[in-house]
């Protein structure tokens, strides 16, 4: 039956809403379904219109009451300004917004939320931080506007909360409502054992009246902590019961019911004082411990203090000079000079005719976008091309960098190990407490009933796998902390993991195993006068390690006006300047043919077609790297480098003899030689500078990015180590290994602390207050072990 919006007051006071829940003062009916208002009413059609009806059984009644919202407007949202404001990255095809949504409370929540795409066609894909309470949602402008999107998000009874002040994200704040939960809890548990006194006392008082006060006192008390402070556990497992699942609050909260109701039970007819201390007193240190979960997993969080990430750095123009400075230095209006390759590090307008960048870091896509004079160049595109200068318009944290950095397009396929057996365990963890707890009721029951509340709720309070679950996230977030002040920026803790398990590394060599400090240069061939000064400013465009190198050794910087720059990888650059094509790489990219034995490295120099010379460039290579690559013995699988074979003599000295060496290796080359080790069942670590080498990186394993420049790296990447500390990665990789020593021991003391605290709670020696208090210790002391091994291991290795 189809009746759409007949009003019915005579029944509205009896009938809920479909969507809220809420009591309907006057009644809209569709499809037999009661809506208290035009809002519900206009959601439960677009979700049933939509096939998302399914969103009404992840929780009852799990909309929010839309009454007087379905008119809001926010077509203010499309103004060129208040777009540049709001949106973290805007194309003609692509954009991306951040909305804060404070109703954002529960499952539901997140799974519409997460199918907004279904909804809106436009929508390519949105995200919910729930921790957080923000939705992000990825769009295309073509096809959806930016107020369409807040009002789609409003209809469904989620308004975004927008504010127009330019903000750094912050650290995640404390949850103000858990504070408050703990707060009343540990007030009703104080005055509920003050109450308690005389029974603790054994006293024996003829006032019986004066008790029941007391008792009820009791209860009185007892009841908030129920519905308030505990009531999250109680309302998690009856979700995860909805979902057909059972988590790890569903014998957490049948521990509190049990104890509640009998306690509510013994009060109410009189029969006995209950154990409202108990129950009050379980929920407070339940309730510390999450507060301490919670407090780890922020610090644990991706988005640490600035001292844990890559110090991204950028040329700032300064008293008529370009000087390098970090990113979070920047303030709107500097300007930033930006080189081919290098990462714009915030949001800037561009100050130059044009420039193309790569916006690969924050839509996945490397197909250049060609921006022009006065556009917004957005933090995280990469500059293909002629340098240009930018003035910067809002602050960027590392944090929204190293975000785009983990950008799912260049994430490793394999699952952490660790995660796997961590939620296998979690799964069956629950089922076997309820197994064991439900057979101890039995046997309390029959031996000794009276006991058999306390010795159940004991073991339902005692067993936690929740040590478990930090045993993994804190040993290798502590892991990444010590190698980032190593000067190894790693993207995420799987890398770790994967580090681990490391049997092949192959090495690229021109700013990998060489370095530039005091090179010995030299040219040979003929120039014209004018020539060193414009190879100088072709080079001084490009981030290439011998290109940087040949940039310091000449002196005079030509200003004519360069045209049509490109860098090819692996080959070099060519660009037009004064109507003259320079080309300035490798033999093959400028027409050399000739043979030289001479053992260095060449740039050769080819104008108009015609080879002119070449630079000869002796670089050294890096102090300590003879004895690291020895040491590596069979690991130390292969060099591929660009180059020519003029090193190889030099090669074969410092690699074990066991090492292949491949030369005049194109960036196809070296990915196709990682993955043909993968087939042989390898577990490669690719280590190169970043630029001519990043389809490699990203096919192996671990790809880490060598860099004496902090402003170049490869999204493609898994780490950026300083050229200075290569020589350690014996003593990384060791260090990579202990990960799974401690992550094995932690989980053992888990297990162990699971296994003897259910022992005593079986058997009635331990009571339920002494379990809450246990359960946060287990966690502290895994926690505890995590920190102090990873400093132990940290110092034995000598990371």
């Amino acid at each position: 039956m189809m009746m759409d919006t007949d009003v019915a007051p005579d029944v509205s006071v009896d009938l809920k809403c479909f969507h809220c829940g809420q009591t309907c003062e006057e009644t809209l009916w569709l499809d037999d379904k009661a809506f208290c208002c035009y809002g519900c009413k206009t959601v439960y059609e677009i979700l049933n219109s939509n096939n998302l009806c399914q969103y009404y059984d992840l929780d009852k009644n799990p909309g929010i009451q839309l009454k007087h919202k379905s008119d809001e407007t926010y077509a203010y949202l499309n103004e060129k300004d208040i777009r540049k404001k709001l949106l973290d990255f805007d194309s003609d095809t692509f954009a991306k917004v951040n909305f804060f949504v404070p109703a954002i409370h529960c499952v539901s929540c997140i799974w519409l939320l997460e199918n907004l795409h279904k909804i809106e066609p436009g929508v390519l894909r949105s995200e919910v931080h729930f921790t957080k309470k923000t939705v992000s949602v990825d769009f295309n402008p073509q096809l959806v506007k930016l107020s369409t999107i807040a009002q789609l998000l409003a209809s469904v009874g989620y308004i975004p909360k927008i504010t127009l002040e330019d903000h750094i994200v912050d650290k995640p704040k404390t949850d103000r409502s858990l504070v408050m939960k703990l707060s009343l809890a540990g007030f009703c548990f104080g005055n509920i054992m003050l109450f308690s006194f005389p029974e603790y006392l054994g006293i024996d008082h003829s006032e019986k009246d004066l008790m029941r006060i007391f008792s009820w006192l009791n209860l009185a008390l007892a009841i908030p902590v129920f519905f308030y402070s505990g009531f999250d556990y109680i309302t998690s497992a009856f979700k995860s019961f909805k979902q057909k699942q059972v988590n790890i609050d569903v014998p957490i909260a049948a521990g509190l019911i049990a104890l509640f109701v009998r306690s509510s039970y013994d009060i109410i007819t009189a029969t006995g004082a209950g154990y409202l201390d108990s129950f009050t007193g379980l929920v407070f240190f339940l309730l510390i411990g999450r507060w301490f979960q919670n407090k780890t997993y922020e610090s644990l969080a991706f988005d640490r203090d600035f001292t844990a990430y890559f110090p991204l750095a950028v040329n700032r123009l300064e008293e008529s000079e370009w000087r390098p400075v970090v990113i979070y230095k920047l303030r709107r209006g500097d300007q930033i000079r930006i080189r081919n390759m290098e990462i714009i590090p915030a949001d800037s307008k561009l100050l130059d005719a044009f420039a193309y960048i790569d916006y690969s870091f924050v839509t996945g896509e490397s197909k250049p976008v060609k921006a022009l004079q006065g556009d917004i160049v957005y933090a995280g595109g990469r500059l293909i091309g002629t340098p240009v200068t930018l003035a910067v318009e809002k602050q960027t944290s590392q944090s929204h960098l190293t975000s785009l950095w983990n950008n799912d397009a260049f994430k490793k396929i394999e699952e952490s190990k660790y995660q796997k057996i961590i939620d296998r365990a979690a799964r069956r963890f629950t089922w076997i407490v309820l197994g064991i707890a439900f057979i101890t009721a039995i046997y309390w029951q029959i031996t000794e009933p009276s006991s058999m509340w306390l010795v159940l709720t004991s073991v339902l309070m005692v067993a936690c796998p929740c040590a478990l679950a930090l045993a993994a996230p804190f040993t290798l977030g502590s892991m990444l902390r010590i190698l980032g002040k190593k000067q190894l920026y790693l993207k995420n803790a799987d890398v770790i993991e994967r580090m681990a398990t490391i049997d092949a590394i192959v090495f690229d060599k021109t700013g990998t195993i060489t370095h530039g400090d005091e090179p010995n240069i030299s040219f040979t061939g003929e120039l014209q006068e004018e020539d060193p000064g414009r190879i100088k400013l072709l080079t001084s465009y490009s981030t290439h390690p011998l290109s940087m190198l040949i940039t310091k050794h000449l002196k005079y910087l030509s200003k004519d006006a360069v045209q049509d720059f490109k860098e090819l990888p692996g080959q070099g650059i060519q660009a037009t300047v004064a109507g003259k094509v320079y080309k300035i790489g490798s033999a093959a990219f400028t027409g050399f043919r000739y043979k030289i034995d001479q053992e260095a490295s060449h740039v050769f120099i080819a104008i108009d077609d015609k080879v002119k010379g070449y630079f000869v460039i002796k670089t050294s290579v890096r102090k300590n790297m003879k004895g690291m690559l020895q040491r590596l013995g069979r690991k130390c699988t292969a060099l591929l480098s660009g180059d020519n074979e003029t090193d190889k003599e030099q090669m074969k000295k410092l690699f074990p003899a066991s090492t292949q060496m491949l030369f005049n290796q194109s960036p196809q080359d070296k990915l196709d030689y990682i993955a043909a080790l993968q087939r042989q069942g390898k577990k490669v670590m690719m280590i190169g500078d970043g630029l001519n080498d990043a389809g490699a990186l990203r096919q192996s394993d671990v790809g880490l990015a060598v860099t004496d420049d902090t402003g170049i790296f490869t999204p493609a990447c898994d780490g950026i180590l300083y050229g200075a500390h290569i020589t350690q990665l014996c003593r990384i990789l060791k260090f990579a290994q202990s990960s799974s020593i401690i992550l094995k021991i932690g989980f053992g003391i888990s297990f162990f602390y699971n296994a003897i605290a259910l022992s005593f709670a079986v058997t009635g020696h331990l009571t339920p207050l002494v379990a809450a208090i246990i359960m946060p210790i287990s966690s502290i002391s895994v926690v505890g072990f995590s920190t102090l091994a990873v400093k132990i291991a940290a110092s034995r290795i000598k990371v």
